[in-house]
């Protein structure tokens, strides 16, 4: 199925929204919940599945779809936005956590692909297929920290990815690129992803690295987060007061005084 071909701007810095552009007829999916605003005319609907399915594929083909995105830990469902007017129309999309949001355009990639981590898709123009991608190895899964499930982006037009604190692109020519496993966002075909042993047990437990380091090895793109959600989430609740963690920040006797008046 050819994409739709739709404009985009980024507005922001470190929280980002994307603003699509659609021409009438226009038709950009999302996952459930990630709209931010949108301008009258534009319809949109619930469907079970990102609308690559043949028409006529039958209840199992659109099943089969579904499961897909249970594996994933995503909704079922993903949202239509179509402009129903008679002249352009704009739909705007926000990530769920701080950080950047990266377009990317199926059409430059190598097999019209993009692996990415299972939380990391926001949006894409209608024709682009959503699917999954196992790793080869089930070691990977085990002890690869954000599982052995990619989402597979496969297409012809634009998608939007996603990820935490600063992105950093990688182009690989054959070396290889160790890396924490929460700090991988996407890459290309023609990347081998691997999951191998952090050093000696000493660094292992006492390096504060984790047991494993993510490896990618071969010729294409790698996309890099500097801060992992669920890093940062760690640390929210290792200082959050009502978890059990220590209050910081408040900087003088008042601070401290308020505190116990909200206990």
């Amino acid at each position: 199925m050819q994409s739709h071909e739709i404009d985009y701007t980024i507005i922001g810095d470190d929280i980002q929204v994307i603003e699509v552009e659609l021409d009438p007829g226009e038709t950009v999916i999302a996952e459930a919940g990630a709209m931010n605003y949108m301008e009258e005319e534009i319809r949109f609907e619930a469907k079970m599945g990102d609308g690559t399915e043949p028409k006529g594929g039958g209840i199992m083909g659109l099943l089969k779809g579904v499961g897909k995105r249970v594996l994933t830990g995503e909704s079922i469902f993903m949202t239509h936005f179509t402009n129903a007017g008679a002249g352009k129309k704009h739909i705007a999309f926000a990530a769920p956590y701080p950080g950047k949001i990266i377009p990317v355009d199926l059409s430059t990639m190598d097999g019209g692909t993009l692996y990415c981590q299972k939380d990391a898709f926001l949006c894409a123009a209608l024709g682009t297929s959503i699917g999954i991608s196992f790793t080869q190895k089930l070691g990977r899964g085990f002890f690869g920290g954000e599982g052995f499930v990619l989402q597979k982006l496969t297409g012809d037009g634009m998608a939007f990815v996603h990820a935490g604190g600063t992105i950093v692109k990688k182009e690989l020519h054959g070396e290889k690129l160790l890396m924490d496993t929460g700090c991988l966002v996407a890459f290309t075909q023609g990347i081998d992803y691997d999951i191998q042993q952090a050093g000696n047990l000493k660094s292992m437990f006492f390096g504060g690295e984790g047991l494993f380091l993510a490896t990618l090895q071969g010729h294409g793109t790698v996309y890099l987060q500097s801060m992992p959600f669920s890093r940062m989430a760690d640390r929210i609740i290792e200082h959050a007061p009502s978890a059990g963690g220590e209050s910081k920040g408040e900087g003088s006797l008042l601070g401290e005084i308020a505190t116990l008046f909200e206990k």
